[in-house]
């Protein structure tokens, strides 16, 4: 009875080690990882530092890539089922992976196919949305969340067009993808305040130059 008692207990305890040991990583697409710098990213994509494009200096630096994975050298078609993959940083940091999928690579596929397939690398969804009313769908721009997995530091979250029914993966590290939030609301809280002196500035500037303009014709100008 005792040895029983004893092998129960190893038995509970295996059981519930196992979701720790089998424990899923949020923070990784692939090769990348959240988390990792905007070097490492441009050196693994092959992309330069002039396709950065900036969203924000100030308060925080806001930076977004994109990339296109390319075919297999001698592939006349293409292989990867991924169309293109958005980069965020925040402060050179990725925060953000947002993967579009090739609409001939999901043709077909219903929205349980691909929680089946996403499933297959993060595991059960920790959400799974229910069937959409008519008029969500009739939205052209809206992004219907199909599932989602996530821990207390990653989240991760299938989505599809009501429109064209193509398929995106979002990936993200809460902490700072909150970071970015609130830097892109103060930058734009700024951007707001200072709209009118910069229109001001704007206005005075055309006035200036074409003032600059009108004097250099008085001088050359002959009828």
């Amino acid at each position: 009875m005792k040895m029983l008692r004893l092998s129960l207990a190893f038995l509970a305890m295996l059981l519930l080690a196992v979701p720790t040991l089998l424990g899923q990583d949020f923070s990784k697409y692939r090769a990348f990882s959240l988390g990792t710098s905007l070097t490492t990213v441009l050196k693994y994509t092959d992309l330069k530092v002039e396709e950065v494009k900036l969203i924000e200096s100030q308060p925080a630096l806001i930076q977004e890539l994109v990339w296109w994975p390319p075919n297999p050298p001698g592939t006349p078609f293409k292989s990867d089922a991924v169309e293109q993959i958005h980069f965020s940083f925040c402060n050179a940091e990725l925060y953000k992976i947002s993967v579009i999928y090739d609409r001939t690579s999901t043709e077909g596929l219903t929205a349980e196919d691909m929680v089946k397939s996403i499933s297959a690398k993060y595991g059960p969804p920790a959400t799974v949305a229910p069937a959409t009313d008519s008029a969500m769908r009739e939205r052209s721009d809206a992004r219907l969340r199909i599932a989602s997995w996530e821990d207390s530091q990653y989240s991760v979250n299938l989505a599809r067009s009501s429109f064209s029914g193509d398929f995106d993966l979002l990936i993200y590290s809460k902490r700072l993808n909150a970071e970015a939030e609130l830097a892109l609301a103060a930058a734009a809280k700024l951007e707001k305040q200072d709209a009118p002196q910069k229109e001001a500035d704007r206005q005075k500037k055309e006035i200036d130059d074409l003032e600059l303009t009108r004097e250099k014709n008085q001088k050359s100008f002959r009828p």
